[in-house]
C-alpha cells in the first residue's frame, strides 16, 4: 500500500486523452476518504497526456480514494495509509489566538519573511545561490511571483513563461528606455493553454522552501507586466485561478496573496478581486491563509475571505508605529509585508539601512505584528538583486532579524501585544488571556539611554537582561526587586527584558 506522511502531499496521476485542449475541455478530480475527513479536490492536466490531482491528508491512518472525470481513463481508485509527520513536519500555519500565528500542531510560528519575487524563474545557479542564502535560518516565509516581473533591474525575459506562444521582443529595453507607456502589443499568447514547465519550476521552489522550513507566499497576480497577464479577460483570469488552486493547495506551506499592488491593476475592479478571493474560498479545501496587498490604497481587511493584514507602508516615516492601531482596526494578524529595503537603489523604497531596517522588525513586533525584509544592493556585473532575483545576500539585517526570531521563539504564551510603557520606549507583554503577567519587553530602537529605572511590587524578584538587538548579545543584570536601576550602553537598538521569577 502507497503511503504519505500526514500533512504531506498524496497524487494520483492517470494517462488520458492529449488531443484538442484538455486545459479547457476534459475535467479530473478526486474525492479522498479517510475516518476522520472526506474531502474533493480539483485535478488538473499536466501536458502530454498526463492528468494528476492532489491531496493532503490532515490525519492519520488508512484512506482510499477515487478519481473522475469526462473522459474513461480518468475513473480510478485506490487505498493508502497516512504515517505520522515527519520532524519539522508541523502542518500549514493557521491565524492563532486573533492576531498571530501557529501550525496545525500548535507549534507558534512567529513569521519573518523576505521577498524574492522572481528567484523561480531565475537561471539554475542563482537559484542555487538563493536556496544556499536560504538555509542559513534568517527567514521563514518568502513572497514571491506565479508571473514573470517587468520592473526597474528586471528587464531580461524568464527562463519560462506560464503560457504557450511568444512575447514581444525587448532586446532593446533598458533602464533608459524602460517606460510604462511602451506599447508591449505584440506578445502572442494562447490564454487557454497553460505551459506546465513553468508551474512545474514553481512546484520545485514551493517543494525547496518547504525543505527548508520556509513558508512559500504565493504572489498570483501583480501589476509589472509587460506581457498581458495583467490583462486578461475575466474567463482567461478565472481559467487561472482555477489551474493554479489545483496544483498548489496541497503543499501544507502555501500562503495565498491575491496580489502584490493590486490598486495599481487599473484592469481590475473590486468586483474582479472578491470574485477571485470566492474562487479560492471554495477550491482550496485546505483553507490556507489568504491576504491582499497594496501600494497606496489599503484593501478592506476587515472581509471576511482575509486571514491576515499584508501590508505596504503608507506613510514615509511612520507605519510599523501604527501597527497596533491597525490590530484594533481589523481584529486579524499584521503582516508588514513591504516596509522599504535595505539597499542603495536611488528610489527611497530600496535604500534603507540595515540598522534601520531591523529596528522597524522589533518595532513591528512588540507591537504585536510581524515585518518583511528586502534587498536591494546594486550589482554592476550583473544587475542581480535578492529583492527580485534572490542570488547571494549583501547586507547586515538578515542575520539580526533570525536573532530577533530567536527572541520571539522565546516569549512564554503565543505571541505578543504592546504595552503601556514611557512615551520613549515600546514595550510588549505575552498576548495570551490566560497569562498573568511577568515577562516584559522594553525596545529603545533610536534612543540612547545610558539607564533605566523600574519599580515592582515588593516581593516580586524579576531576572533582568540587556539585550543588544544590533551587537546581537544578552546580558545578565541579576536578579531585581522593588525599585531597581538598569544600566545601558548608551547606544541604540537596546533593549531590556523582564523577567519575574517567583
Amino acid at each position: 500500500m502507497k503511503t504519505v506522511e500526514k500533512w504531506g502531499l498524496f497524487e494520483v496521476a492517470v494517462m488520458g486523452p492529449k488531443e484538442g485542449n484538455p486545459f479547457v475541455e476534459k475535467s479530473f478530480r478526486g474525492i479522498f476518504r479517510g475516518k476522520n475527513e472526506t474531502l474533493e479536490a480539483e485535478g488538473f492536466y499536466d501536458g502530454e497526456g498526463l492528468y494528476k490531482v492532489r491531496f493532503m491528508p490532515s490525519f492519520e491512518g488508512d484512506y482510499q480514494y477515487e478519481t473522475m472525470g469526462n473522459f474513461p481513463e480518468a475513473n480510478t481508485s485506490g487505498r493508502f495509509a497516512v504515517t505520522p509527520p515527519a520532524r519539522g513536519n508541523h502542518g500549514p500555519v493557521r491565524v492563532a489566538n486573533t492576531y498571530h500565528f501557529a501550525y496545525e500542531d500548535g507549534t507558534p510560528y512567529y513569521s519573518v519573511g523576505t521577498t524574492c519575487y522572481v528567484w523561480s524563474h531565475q537561471p539554475e545557479a542563482v537559484r542555487q545561490k538563493t536556496l544556499e542564502e536560504l538555509s542559513k535560518g534568517y527567514f521563514n516565509k518568502m513572497r514571491f511571483c506565479v508571473f514573470p516581473k517587468h520592473y526597474i533591474h528586471n528587464f531580461k525575459d524568464p527562463e519560462t513563461f506560464p503560457y504557450e506562444g511568444t512575447p514581444v521582443d525587448n532586446s532593446n529595453l533598458t533602464e533608459e528606455t524602460f517606460s510604462y507607456e511602451t506599447d508591449f502589443s505584440g506578445n502572442n499568447w494562447d490564454f487557454t493553454r497553460f505551459c506546465p514547465e513553468h508551474f512545474r519550476r514553481i512546484e520545485k521552489a514551493i517543494l525547496e522552501l518547504q525543505n527548508l522550513g520556509i513558508e512559500a507566499d504565493l504572489i498570483v497576480m501583480h501589476p509589472y507586466d509587460r506581457w498581458g497577464f495583467s490583462k486578461m479577460s475575466k474567463e482567461e483570469d478565472d481559467l487561472y485561478w482555477h489551474y493554479v488552486i489545483a496544483r498548489f493547495s496541497a503543499y501544507r506551506n502555501i500562503w495565498w496573496s491575491l496580489a502584490n499592488e493590486y490598486d495599481l491593476m487599473k484592469a481590475k475592479t473590486l468586483e474582479d478581486w472578491e470574485r477571485y478571493a470566492s474562487l479560492l474560498c471554495a477550491h482550496d479545501p485546505y483553507r490556507h491563509l489568504r491576504s491582499i496587498h497594496n501600494c497606496i490604497a489599503f484593501y478592506d481587511h476587515t472581509r471576511p475571505w482575509i486571514t491576515h493584514c499584508s501590508l505596504q507602508r503608507q506613510d514615509l516615516y511612520r507605519h510599523v508605529e501604527y501597527t497596533g492601531d491597525y490590530r484594533i482596526k481589523y481584529g486579524k494578524p499584521v503582516v508588514w509585508d513591504e516596509i522599504a529595503y535595505e539597499g542603495n537603489l536611488d528610489m527611497g523604497w530600496g535604500n534603507i539601512s540595515p540598522q534601520e531596517l531591523t529596528r522597524r522588525f522589533w518595532e513591528a513586533s512588540l507591537r504585536g505584528g510581524y515585518a518583511g525584509h528586502g534587498e536591494t544592493y546594486l550589482d554592476p556585473e550583473n544587475d542581480i538583486l535578492w529583492w527580485s532575483h534572490g542570488g547571494t545576500l549583501h547586507g547586515e539585517s538578515p542575520v539580526r532579524i533570525k536573532f530577533l526570531h530567536s527572541i520571539l521563539a522565546e516569549t512564554p504564551a503565543h505571541g505578543l501585544r504592546p504595552a503601556p510603557g514611557i512615551f520613549d520606549e515600546t514595550v510588549a507583554v505575552p498576548d495570551s488571556p490566560t497569562f498573568e503577567g511577568g515577562y516584559e519587553l522594553h525596545y529603545y530602537g533610536f534612543g540612547r539611554p545610558s539607564f533605566r529605572d523600574f519599580q515592582k511590587p515588593e516581593g516580586e524578584i524579576w531576572q533582568a537582561e540587556v539585550i543588544d538587538t544590533w551587537e546581537m548579545t544578552v546580558s545578565d543584570c541579576g536578579t531585581q526587586s522593588g525599585r531597581f536601576r538598569i544600566s545601558l550602553p548608551g547606544k541604540e537598538y537596546m533593549a531590556v527584558r523582564l523577567k519575574r521569577m517567583n
